[in-house]
């Protein structure tokens, strides 16, 4: 058995990588600080007199989150490619934390990790030649989209943990729902049709989706461009 680790060397970086390796396999549910104790072999206490409370090390953990998305250097990297590598980086930060996705809507998030993403964000969008208030509807239109990409693999991996939890089968219930959607889905026409010609699983996301998303809308915002500065021209 661990024993107790002592307080001078239990610190608040060794705390928020043990929460997050908790919150990535257990999710929002699982983390108590008593668990985490367990891990760190430790006292809740202990923990409690570095992150203040629950709350607080969730968002501390979700701020170190955003620090693992690499910025694009803007000198050297165009900002269509700059825009992708920081969308392509945000999507895959949130798969490997899908219970960021949880916290949003629970969780007062941000910090410095956060506000070193957005202003870089807002930076990228600044060079393609939005200024002001377009900058920030350029980057949030592509941040939406990939938040809503996300949400799926983040709700299934919620559904599968809760599931499990319950003390059910959870792939074997996930198996059970998806033949009953295929099964409405097969009464409506054009579903149909994806189902019989075996396009994709129904409900999942298609091959590809996300690159053709995101380049789509940066497509948008580059003609978006194109127009302003057409109409800036001297007659």
């Amino acid at each position: 058995m661990v024993g107790p680790m002592p307080r001078d060397t239990l610190t608040r970086e060794k705390i928020i990588s043990a929460a997050t390796d908790l919150l990535d396999s257990a999710g929002l549910e699982g983390l108590n600080i008593r668990a985490l104790g367990d891990r760190l072999g430790t006292a809740a206490t202990a923990i409690y007199w570095h992150v203040g409370s629950k709350d607080n090390l969730v968002a501390l953990a979700a701020d170190q989150a955003w620090n693992e998305i690499p910025l694009p250097d803007l000198a050297e990297t165009g900002w269509r490619d700059a825009a992708t590598a920081m969308a392509t980086g945000l999507k895959e930060m949130l798969a490997r934390h899908p219970w960021l996705l949880q916290a949003f809507g629970s969780f007062l998030l941000f910090g410095q990790g956060k506000a070193r993403h957005d202003d870089h964000l807002l930076a990228v969008y600044e060079a393609a030649g939005f200024g002001g208030s377009r900058a920030d509807q350029a980057a949030s239109a592509v941040f939406t989209f990939v938040l809503g990409n996300a949400l799926g693999a983040a709700a299934e991996t919620s559904l599968t943990r809760r599931l499990s939890r319950d003390g059910g089968n959870a792939q074997e219930l996930l198996r059970d729902h998806l033949a009953k959607a295929t099964e409405i889905a097969s009464q409506f026409p054009r579903l149909r049709t994806r189902l019989d010609d075996a396009i994709t699983e129904y409900g999942a996301a298609p091959d590809g989706g996300f690159e053709f998303g995101l380049q789509a809308i940066l497509d948008g915002l580059e003609a978006e461009l194109g127009a302003e500065r057409a109409t800036d021209l001297p007659r």
